[in-house]
């Protein structure tokens, strides 16, 4: 029975008994931070388990894609080695939302899995398990399959309990198993309990078949209380269960899968071993991360440095070094997508349809990487050869550093042989390149926070305040009178911590404020905002006047205009980050910016350029929103209030239970930085460029408010100057540049009548031995046009001659032309030019018929004159 075959067969049967299909749910969870990837069928009901989201309908039946490639759940560094991991896998379920429960659920699956219409597995191949205290699942068991109780076991929380989290929705688990040594005819061995656990670890007894009933709520104090409308959550792997029908032991030997294997046997020239041994890996490992690849690109994950992005270009990665170990030095996984949407067409579609595009990008990425990876293999070869067992963080850093190797391909290719990374010793490596770095970016500072004697005055008067919770007042107020908790100053600079301060710190990509601390005869130039071990602001800068420990009552002051910049800019980035994914599709997710007061940076996830005429919608689009001038609102909500909104999130560990969500019409971001009042206050948009900083990572570069305003000023200021020097009015300039277009195309057709004939204009004829050497003046000095004059010398002259050109303006110039036989005899223009080089100084190369140079001699046509006849026999005689 075909894997498409099963799938159907599954979705109609289950529609059949009441229930809604509903389609797949992107990869890429929706509303769900705390998750990598979708990795189970439940995930787009989860909401609607806990009674947040109501459906229409209270049954579903779903084929959800699911990847498990990274988090929590992660079986990347398993696949290929195994029977049955992949990353990329279709998990078929059945749910009930306080519809049915136990009873129907267990008659369903019974029903499905053993009916001839359906599966059609004999009973005697299947036994059961649930949860050791669930009485009422072994009775429903007993009753409606008629399975003896010696092949339904009782297993405990590890194997058959389940919760979503540490508190809430949770209950007990029954599994179906599938005995793979069982034969036609035979009556099912006796096994116990114990000999059964072993043996479901060692693979004779295969779980197809998983169904989880939500009944009790898990409080804090770990107290289950039963839930009002228990539910059911149904699980079945569509890849075991085709290999348990198509009589296969392994999940790779399937029609899911054999297809991409026999094409990688094509492309690398030969057979695939037939299992999990040897060569055999790197065969599964394609086929299978060919699948991952497809179906996370169709659902927007593009590559790039952070995020679901990292893990793609992971999985990309450990391709291309599998691809290598079979001998390919070209990109591989991309021969493979079209074979997958091909498969995949019935129950995937859309997938043909994007299938070229993920190609692109694919390929893009397989080829990048080839450029990287041998040296670093090799590296790694002679580590494990050399029998050590951990690479250091040293090691690893310099692989990482100076052979381009990625850190998580250095741990994936060690864990394979069984060898650790030093992890901590490769993050110490990499902070002491940053510090460097940092040192020769900006000097060494005069020292502030930690000084100690000398001219450095302390104020501990100032410490009675050190442990008080410092509040940022800043998106309200730019100035603020307020106390020091304590500070530091000499040679010139102090840092403080004020109670109350205005100064932004920096975040977000958002930069610090700058300003003024004005106290009692003494005023701080705040050119610095970090932060301390407690995390509060620390202003610091250049000081004029003298601190006194016992006056600590300031005066802090942003600089109000320097902060509206930032601000305008920083609110662009929402507004622009809104149209690039209208414009270009919802795969465009923010991957960097830096927002200044004089300008914008935004990195975005994208696979290629964009052209200039959608570029311009999209700023036409932008100050479009401008114009319409959408308050800001700002408010801080629950996570889950403000992804219910629609603002965009992306992994739960960057936010708090609480979030600060910002609104500009119809952008909803979750962002911590200061913004404009209103979208109008932006007052003009414009892009300045665009360019690519990483494979699938995309960046633009844009001004606003003053900063846009001075850009048009100067562009006029430019027209005028150009017009000016063109004696043409602005409104003119087109048709001037036109006609001078067309003077200059005259000209160069003029001069390329006179060069043509240049070749003619010999001043002198030298015969040397059987060749004729043509000493020939010129006023070019194009080398283009020089290989033009060259090239006619050739084409009059076609045998036993060499043209020497000379410029009288520029006395140390030649160029030498050669005629074919000259060249066919291995006398080539390119040597004698070296020859000359070398015996008078200079420099000059070229191709066998034509070369150019320069010499260290006051004249060329002297010397040549002299002694190039000289030479021009050395050169016959080499």
């Amino acid at each position: 029975m075909h894997a498409s075959v099963i799938r159907k067969k599954f979705l109609e049967y289950f529609v059949s008994q009441g229930h809604q299909l509903v389609p797949s749910s992107p990869l890429e969870p929706k509303d769900d931070p705390t998750l990598l990837f979708t990795n189970a069928g439940m995930v787009q009901f989860k909401r609607t388990f806990l009674g947040q989201d109501p459906r229409a309908y209270s049954r579903a039946t779903t084929c959800q894609k699911c990847v498990r490639a990274g988090g929590k759940h992660n079986d990347l560094e398993q696949v290929g080695l195994t029977r049955r991991h992949h990353t990329f896998f279709e998990m078929l379920g059945n749910f009930s939302f306080g519809d049915y429960f136990k009873r129907d659920a267990i008659r369903y699956a019974w029903e499905f899995v053993t009916s001839p219409e359906y599966l059609g597995l004999p009973a005697d191949r299947l036994r059961v398990t649930v949860h050791h205290t669930d009485t009422e699942a072994r009775e429903l068991w007993r009753e409606l399959s008629g399975l003896p109780d010696d092949r339904i076991y009782g297993l405990g929380d590890k194997d058959n309990f389940w919760q979503m989290g540490d508190t809430g929705p949770c209950g007990p688990c029954s599994e179906i198993f599938v005995d793979l040594e069982w034969k036609p005819g035979t009556k099912p061995a006796k096994v116990s309990q114990e000999k059964f656990e072993e043996q479901a670890d060692a693979g004779r007894f295969l779980e197809i078949w998983n169904l989880v009933f939500m009944q009790f709520d898990r409080s804090t104090d770990g107290t289950l209380t039963p839930l009002p409308k228990p539910s059911v959550d149904t699980g079945a792997g569509l890849e075991r269960i085709a290999a348990v029908m198509q009589e296969k032991d392994d999940n790779f030997h399937t029609d899911l899968f054999t297809p991409l294997i026999a094409q990688v046997e094509s492309l690398v020239g030969a057979k695939y071993s037939g299992g999990p041994q040897g060569t055999g890996i790197s065969y599964r490992v394609l086929a299978d991360h060919a699948r991952a690849v497809s179906f996370l690109m169709l659902d927007g994950v593009n590559p790039s440095n952070d995020g679901r992005g990292f893990v793609l270009r992971r999985i990309l990665r450990r391709a291309v070094r599998h691809a290598w170990l079979l001998g390919r030095r070209e990109p591989t996984l991309v021969e493979l997508i079209p074979t997958v949407a091909e498969l995949m067409r019935d129950a995937y579609p859309d997938l043909q349809g994007k299938a070229g595009a993920i190609a692109d990008i694919v390929r893009r990425e397989e080829a990048n990487f080839y450029n990287t990876i041998e040296a670093g293999l090799n590296r790694l070869d002679s580590l494990f050869a050399s029998g050590a067992k951990v690479i250091s963080g040293d090691e690893a850093f310099k692989l990482f550093d100076t052979f381009g190797f990625p850190i998580d391909l250095t741990e994936l290719i060690a864990a394979e042989h069984n060898v650790a990374v030093d992890m901590a010793g490769f993050e110490a490596a990499m902070k002491e390149q940053r510090d460097r770095s940092r040192a020769v970016r900006v000097g060494a500072p005069p020292p502030i926070v930690k000084i100690a004697g000398g001219n450095v005055t302390m104020m501990p008067g100032f410490g009675e305040h050190t442990e008080a919770e410092q509040r940022f007042v800043g998106y309200d107020r730019i100035s603020v009178e307020t106390l020091v908790h304590r500070g530091s100053a000499g040679a010139g600079r102090a840092e403080i911590v004020l109670d109350e301060n205005p100064f932004y710190a920096g975040g977000g990509g958002q930069v610090a404020d700058t300003g003024t601390v004005t106290g009692e005869g003494w005023v701080l130039n705040v050119e610095q905002v970090t932060r301390d071990e407690a995390k509060r602001a620390v202003v610091s800068g250049t000081l004029t006047g003298e601190i006194r420990p016992d006056s600590p009552r300031v005066v802090a002051t942003v600089d109000e205009s320097r902060r509206r910049d930032i601000e305008r800019n920083h609110s662009a980035t929402h507004l622009v980050h809104m149209e690039l994914r209208k414009a270009l599709g919802t795969h465009v997710r923010q991957q960097g910016s830096l927002v200044e007061s004089d300008r914008l940076r935004f990195d975005f996830s994208h696979h290629g350029p964009i052209d200039a005429a959608q570029l311009a919608d999209i700023e036409a689009a932008v100050n479009e929103l401008v114009l319409a001038n959408a308050p800001t609102s700002i408010e801080e909500l629950p996570l889950a209030a403000a992804l219910e909104r629609g603002a965009m999130a992306f992994f739960a560990d960057k936010y708090g239970d609480v979030v600060r969500v910002v609104q500009i019409g119809g952008s909803i971001e979750l962002c911590g930085g200061t913004h404009v009042r209103s979208a109008g206050q932006v007052g003009l948009f414009r892009f300045v460029s665009q360019g690519g900083v990483a494979a699938g990572v995309r960046r633009i570069e844009a001004v606003t408010g003053r900063g846009a305003y001075g850009g048009v000023r100067s562009l006029d200021q430019r027209i005028a100057t150009l017009a000016g020097a063109l004696k043409a009015q602005p409104d003119q300039l087109e048709r001037k540049l036109d006609a001078l277009l067309a003077e200059r195309e005259r000209l160069e057709a003029k001069l390329a009548e006179a060069i043509k004939g240049g070749g003619q204009a010999v001043a002198e004829a030298i015969m040397v031995g059987k060749i004729t050497m043509f000493l020939t003046p010129t006023l070019v000095e194009e080398r283009g046009e020089l290989g033009a004059i060259a090239d006619a010398f050739r084409a009059e002259r076609k045998a036993g001659a060499i043209l020497v050109l000379y410029n009288a303006t520029t006395p140390t110039a030649l160029a030498v032309a050669v005629t074919d036989d000259l060249v066919a005899s291995g006398k080539d223009a390119n040597a004698f030019v070296k020859l000359v080089s070398a015996k008078f100084g200079g420099r000059g190369g070229g191709r066998p018929t034509f070369a150019s140079g320069s010499l260290a001699v006051d004249s060329v046509v002297a010397v040549a004159r002299e002694s190039f006849p000289a030479l021009l026999r050395e050169w016959i005689s080499e």
